[in-house]
């Protein structure tokens, strides 16, 4: 015979809270957390990681800046395509910016691009390298790694990678499928009781680290 194992239920840790929504908040899931159930003890991630690639076969020298990752960045590979070769001082080289679900923005070389929770400049070469094209070439590429973003959250880790991840600051209200990309949520994050039973992640130093915040466990 079968055994079935009941998935935790949306909120059931909860004891009591502060009226209205006081006690909770809207956030986003990293992808990197995968599937949570209701009760996953939460942590803010509090340091992002892009890393820039450029592929072998671009023709021109244009050089991309270093890319500053913000809350709003997606987890997944962002792709940056040359489109319009530049064209002398006052036509500088255009350039789309696809982010991993999906969305197009256009950029323009020498000018700070910023969308998508990502942020660099493009700068089209002085087109000298022998054997290139000038500058900046039509359909020259690179693509951008961004593995976390500032602000989003993942199940408490005591032992993570990153000051974020090893501090407890909320518990997930309802099961969230992060597993392809960030995944809106709802958090109880301040001021409510909470039933140790229900919680998934929980150990001594998340209860403090709840406790702090006005969380307080019970049933230890």
């Amino acid at each position: 015979m079968s055994t079935l194992t009941e998935p935790r239920r949306t909120g059931a840790y909860l004891v009591s809270e502060a009226p209205g929504t006081r006690s909770r908040e809207a956030i986003v899931i990293n992808a990197t957390a995968g599937k949570l159930e209701a009760g996953t003890v939460l942590a803010k991630i509090t340091s992002a990681n892009a890393g820039t690639t450029t592929p072998g076969t671009n023709t021109g020298d244009a050089v991309m800046g270093a890319v500053t990752v913000g809350n709003d960045a997606t987890t997944g590979a962002y792709a940056v395509k040359v489109t319009k070769a530049d064209a002398g001082a006052s036509q500088p080289a255009e350039f789309t910016v696809t982010d991993p679900l999906g969305n197009t923005a256009a950029g323009v070389a020498g000018v700070k691009f910023e969308d998508f929770g990502i942020s660099f400049t493009l700068t089209d070469g002085a087109g000298t390298t022998p054997g290139t094209d000038d500058k900046a070439a039509v359909n020259d590429s690179w693509s951008i790694a961004v593995t976390a973003g500032i602000g989003e959250w993942v199940a408490y880790d005591d032992d993570g990678t990153d000051d974020g991840r090893r501090a407890a600051t909320g518990i997930l209200y309802a099961a969230v499928d992060a597993t392809t990309h960030d995944a809106p949520a709802v958090a109880h994050v301040r001021d409510c009781e909470v039933d140790a039973a229900e919680l998934t992640g929980l150990d001594d130093n998340a209860v403090a680290d709840l406790l702090a915040l006005g969380i307080i466990v019970r049933g230890l």
